[in-house]
């Protein structure tokens, strides 16, 4: 039996973040053919409504998902750049609504030619584990696929459901790619409250 070498198995790896900064695990996956579709019976009520004009039901239902969780990308974002993405006719941005209220969001972009990226699944808390998310998921591939599309792909992080990557390897995505990002921390800027993902701590200099 053998044994690498310590720095082959870079033991040592670990990097210190200054104060205000916070880091996730990025996977990258992709789909480069429709798998079968998983059976899945949408409940009565429930239908998707295109919201890319909607500025604010956007950003609400944005925060409303992506809170818990620290998703910070289109909350620090300035309105004119939002507006860019949500504007072009490539991009679709849909509610998931259950007859009551938005509880769910699904965005796809096609700017790409032949490649579909899958920008944003999310449920509000409280819907995850009823079938939502793979109603989502069947319509975004279902979508995605009705036009040529060599490539379908997605990214998730640990920011993220702790279920999310498993259920997107479910859903035929397979991941080829990893990386670390690092970002100012969105609470400590304002954009969002400072008791938003507990589960992730704040880490300010020490005076």
């Amino acid at each position: 039996m053998t044994t690498e070498p310590a720095a082959a198995l870079n033991l040592d790896g670990y990097t210190d973040l200054p104060p205000g900064k916070i880091a996730a695990i990025v996977t990258y996956l992709e789909m480069r053919e429709r798998p079968s579709p998983s059976p899945f019976s949408k409940p009565a009520g429930w239908s998707l409504r295109r919201i890319d004009r909607d500025r604010p039901r956007y950003r609400a239902l944005f925060k409303a998902i992506g809170e818990p969780w620290l998703w910070f990308s289109r909350v620090v974002m300035a309105d004119d750049r939002l507006a860019s993405i949500l504007d072009d006719p490539d991009v679709e941005a849909y509610a998931l609504h259950d007859g009551t209220a938005d509880v769910g969001l699904l965005e796809l972009d096609f700017r790409v030619d032949r490649e579909v990226e899958l920008a944003f699944l999310g449920l509000v808390p409280g819907f995850i584990g009823q079938g939502a998310g793979r109603f989502l998921m069947n319509e975004a591939i279902a979508r995605a696929f009705a036009r040529p599309t060599e490539r379908f792909f997605v990214h998730t992080c640990t920011l993220d459901a702790p279920g999310a990557l498993a259920f997107y390897m479910r859903s035929g995505f397979t991941p080829y790619r990893r990386a670390i990002e690092v970002a100012d921390d969105p609470r400590l800027l304002g954009f969002l409250p400072r008791d938003a993902a507990p589960q992730v701590p704040i880490l300010t200099a020490q005076t």
